[in-house]
């Protein structure tokens, strides 16, 4: 069955449409998050990070969307990345224990994180680089769970590689179209 079977008039897919779409975007990221995943095994570094699941979702279900441009998540990331680093470094949390080791988190850490985020979004719109999965980049930086050293560099290699990996899914014959198109507004 097609993805454009039972159209309800929207030209968005009906039930057995989206199953078919659902199956692929299934299939497609437990792939790629579980390639991920080995690869940071195989380093012996953490590269799966709660930041690489909002962006395989991004890239692989809204291929055709501004949030899944490759420039918008890279730039995105790369923003997150330094205004989290600048934010550590500003409230003194470079060497701090991170929040996932002290079960809380400081009112400095509190401040670097709700700055590190705002920054966040103030570079991509300024940037014009919207791309949602990058504020959770910087949270992770400023809580200092993805703090500088390997947690950092693992939760950089899981992000590149998904990025790149993740637009080449979406090139698969009929995924782009298909997903878009269900996916639309």
């Amino acid at each position: 069955m097609t993805a454009t079977a039972g159209e309800d008039g929207t030209g968005r897919a009906g039930p057995f449409g989206r199953l078919a779409v659902s199956v692929r975007l299934f299939v497609l990221s437990a792939v790629l998050l579980a390639g991920v995943g080995a690869l940071g095994h195989g380093l012996g570094w953490v590269v799966l990070t709660t930041t690489v699941g909002p962006t395989a979702y991004v890239l692989l279900a809204h291929p055709d969307t501004a949030g899944s441009r490759v420039r918008n998540a890279v730039v995105g990331h790369a923003s997150a990345v330094a205004c989290g680093l600048a934010l550590l470094a500003v409230f003194g949390l470079w060497n701090h224990a991170s929040v996932a080791q002290t079960n809380h988190d400081t009112p400095a850490q509190i401040a670097a994180e709700a700055l590190a985020a705002a920054a966040t979004l103030f570079c991509l719109t300024l940037l014009d680089a919207h791309h949602p999965p990058a504020a959770a980049t910087a949270l992770l930086i400023a809580s200092g769970i993805a703090r500088p050293g390997p947690p950092l560099y693992g939760m950089l290699v899981g992000l590149a590689v998904t990025v790149v990996a993740a637009s080449a899914l979406t090139r698969l014959p009929g995924l782009r179209n298909q997903t878009a198109r269900e996916h639309s507004p």
